[in-house]
């Protein structure tokens, strides 16, 4: 008897409401851990309020869910924007981002376009890698943040 393949431990699907809470906690997590030296300008309760009221109930909000883990990644399109993408710094390296572009790419076939910060070469190698061409780079007025950014496009 020949056993039947595992079931992937890390199921996409869209975000419920019910997610809200898990999504911002990953986008914290990960936040802290790739971007130290960015300040962000919400506070966490602010950040849970956002994701709560505006993110998972308005925008096209995706979950990474890992078996036993619960919410270990998010992805929010809007459109040809690829809003954002974060994993649980503890889930990174194991080709979930790696899903979730080529998702994004499924979803908006005719492209994308995304912002990174400038100070975050790990993404920027990532999108990359993935097609992904710097297009512009600003002084960072124009965020919450006011943090150098790059815009990426991909084009298929």
């Amino acid at each position: 008897m020949v056993p039947e393949p595992a079931a992937d431990p890390v199921v996409l699907r869209r975000a419920v409401p019910a997610d809200a809470r898990a999504v911002a906690d990953v986008y914290l997590r990960s936040f802290g851990a790739a971007l130290p030296t960015v300040v962000r300008p919400r506070t966490d309760d602010e950040v849970r309020d956002y994701f709560r009221e505006v993110v998972v109930p308005a925008r096209e909000t995706w979950v990474a869910e890992a078996a036993g883990a619960g919410v270990v990644g998010l992805m929010v399109l809007d459109g040809e924007v690829l809003d954002q993408l974060y994993l649980d710094p503890e889930w990174r390296g194991r080709g979930i981002g790696d899903r979730f572009v080529a998702l994004a790419k499924e979803r908006s076939p005719g492209g994308l376009t995304l912002w990174t910060f400038q100070v975050n070469e790990p993404a920027h190698r990532f999108y990359e890698r993935h097609g992904f061409t710097a297009v512009a780079f600003t002084d960072g007025s124009r965020n919450e943040e006011r943090e150098p950014d790059v815009r990426y496009d991909w084009r298929p």
